[in-house]
């Protein structure tokens, strides 16, 4: 219920700060929805959108598959608004519901640029949770909640995101990564990825090809112009670092002879390639030899602008000479997502198949990697048979299993059903 009324001081201060009409909805937000009433359409469409999107954080919301989806549904409109624009579009208020450490924040949630102490003292240091529940600071979370408001209100004048398809939630990926993995919410070594990109540059194209979609170097080429204004490289950057990655970026014309398929890998990676660059016979010659090494931890994605008449017009004969050149890395895009390898018509299609393409790489990853045992005494004992077969000794008794209470408070969904104090810490402004 604090949850509920905070939302409701929330709308009051937006109404009235803004010219909105009277009886109209200043936000949503997921808690008012009940299972059985077209859920996740309903949060799909306002999550598509709402101008504004508010999360409420604390340890259980970063816990929660759910918010995480929430977060990257929301955060990649934001994605394709920078993409065509070439301005980024910072939309994401977040408030303290419980304060969390920084070593408890995924990457998506760190990296925001957000002073907290603006809202004043008490808040950041109790939350609006501890500012709502103890009445000696009734004056401090009014304060705290009016400067929210204020806030919301002059970010959604300010930022305008263009509305979206809503996304499938039974596919939308975490923003906070997958529960369990490093990197995540709770800290740890964070998760890493490499793209390279195997491209031109304007200065060494093949004869009659339109400099128009390259740049200086490979990480230039920006397959989706003019409906584009950020080359491709750093949009998928954008996308995979709201999948709670870090990135680092190169081309392939610098990576290319220094791949060694006998050492074990040290992170997945992706390789971004322009079928244009079959036309480069040294560049396909080393794609080639690259191709021959095992490296299955290295998925490919295979841009594709249809409307851009000169790739279009060779369109079968680049397919053909990128399939002979790369047919092991071909095929196993096409096992781990088809149309990556086929070729991604449009920066929304990219924006929905690299979660698939980063997580394929991650798990080849993992069955690749080096495995590092615990330091110290390594040593183990082979496992012995105890009973009748084995050993005499009677088999030690189990260990006690370990209290499930604060599993429970800290996983534990809640959709709206719930009134009391456990709320789920999460809430949309979608029409302030």
């Amino acid at each position: 219920m604090w949850v509920e009324r905070l939302f409701r001081d929330l709308c009051g201060h937006v109404m009235a700060l803004t010219d909105l009409p009277a009886g109209a909805e200043a936000g949503f937000m997921d808690r008012e929805i009940r299972s059985g009433e077209g859920w996740s359409e309903r949060l799909g469409a306002a999550l598509a959108t709402c101008r504004v999107f508010v999360p409420l954080f604390s340890p259980r919301y970063f816990a929660s598959e759910m918010c995480g989806k929430e977060w990257f549904a929301f955060a990649h409109r934001a994605i394709q608004h920078g993409a065509a624009s070439n301005e980024r579009a910072e939309a994401i208020v977040p408030a303290l519901w419980v304060p969390v450490a920084p070593s408890q924040l995924p990457g998506p949630a760190e990296r925001l640029q957000f002073n907290h102490n603006t809202f004043g003292e008490r808040y950041v240091t109790d939350g609006l949770y501890g500012l709502i529940k103890l009445r000696g600071y009734a004056e401090q979370y009014e304060r705290a909640v009016y400067e929210l408001a204020r806030r919301i209100v002059r970010v959604a004048e300010t930022v305008r995101l263009d509305p979206v398809r809503p996304m499938d939630y039974r596919v939308v990926p975490s923003a906070f990564g997958p529960s369990g993995s490093t990197g995540g919410a709770g800290g740890g070594p964070a998760r890493t990825l490499h793209v390279t990109v195997a491209a031109g540059s304007r200065h060494d194209l093949p004869d009659g090809r339109s400099p128009e979609y390259y740049g200086e170097s490979a990480l230039d080429w920006n397959p989706y112009h003019p409906v584009s204004q950020r080359p491709i490289a750093y949009v998928a950057e954008d996308v995979i670092k709201n999948l709670n990655y870090q990135t680092t970026m190169s081309s392939f014309d610098d990576e290319a002879g220094h791949f060694d398929s006998k050492q074990p890998p040290t992170r997945p990676e992706i390789l971004i390639v322009d079928r244009w660059v079959v036309e480069d016979e040294h560049r396909r010659r080393r794609l080639a030899a690259f191709d021959q090494e095992s490296r299955p931890w290295i998925n490919v994605v295979v841009p594709w602008n249809r409307y851009d008449h000169q790739s279009r017009a060779k369109e079968a004969e680049l397919a053909r000479r990128l399939e002979e050149t790369l047919p092991v890395k071909m095929s196993q895009g096409r096992a781990a997502c088809r149309a990556a390898a086929n070729g991604v018509a449009n920066m929304e299609t990219l924006g929905q198949i690299l979660p698939q393409v980063v997580e394929a790489a991650a798990q080849q990853f993992l069955r690749h990697a080096q495995v590092y045992l615990p330091a110290g005494n390594t040593h183990t004992e082979r496992p012995r048979l105890i009973g009748p077969m084995g050993m005499s000794e009677p088999p030690a008794p189990p260990p006690a299993p370990f209290p499930n209470v604060a599993h429970d408070a800290y996983d534990t969904h809640i959709d709206g059903n719930d009134s009391n104090d456990t709320d789920r810490g999460d809430a949309d402004d979608s029409e302030s």
